[in-house]
């Protein structure tokens, strides 16, 4: 899906009003809410529906670090973004959900859109194990760089949580063969520190 916009900050991805939920699901039905109202908005157009890729103009994601904005376009279906250039934010906070974040050059993104908008049905595959974005119906074909550990998460569907459980029995050793301090001892029975 072609959004031919710059500067599309994270309150344009997801209004202030839809920041007082507290469950993390529904957020994709808030995705540009402010500019759905628009017929002739993109995400209204019907030959896009279904899209799990957005192409996008440059400095996508710019404003403050706002999750919810990388929540609201999972949730919406989308699993990679393609674009110019990013905020800084965005992208870090994408790379820990595991939305995908591509950067090519500013030629190639119109390129890309224009391909899509001369026929929709047309397949793009973005590539994170080849690191290339393709529309192989034309031979279309470019690589993009990312972080090799943002990959292999990615890769491996690794969050935070995932990452340090890689680490388990290597936590497991140390907890069982440190002594953990205890508090006994170090205050008496009036709860006066008896060491320092």
């Amino acid at each position: 899906m072609p959004l031919e916009r710059s500067d599309v900050d994270t309150d344009q991805i997801i209004p202030s009003d839809w920041l007082k939920r507290v469950e993390r699901t529904g957020f994709g039905r808030g995705l540009f809410s402010e500019w759905r109202d628009d017929p002739s908005f993109v995400l209204n157009e019907d030959r896009y529906i279904g899209a799990n890729i957005l192409v996008a103009g440059p400095r996508f994601g710019t404003g403050s670090s706002r999750e919810h904005a990388v929540w609201a376009l999972m949730d919406y279906g989308f699993e990679a973004i393609v674009a110019p250039s990013f905020g800084d934010i965005f992208r870090n906070n994408s790379s820990k959900q595991g939305l995908v974040i591509v950067q090519l050059t500013h030629e190639d993104v119109d390129e890309l859109t224009r391909l899509i908008k001369d026929d929709t049905s047309r397949l793009v595959i973005v590539d994170v194990d080849l690191l290339k974005v393709e529309v192989p119906e034309v031979g279309w074909q470019r690589t993009f760089d990312l972080d090799p550990m943002i990959r292999e998460r990615l890769l491996n569907g690794w969050d935070d949580i995932g990452l340090t459980m890689r680490r388990e029995s290597a936590i497991t050793t140390y907890e069982e063969s440190s002594s953990t301090p205890t508090l006994d001892g170090i205050f008496d029975e009036n709860g006066h520190v008896l060491t320092h």
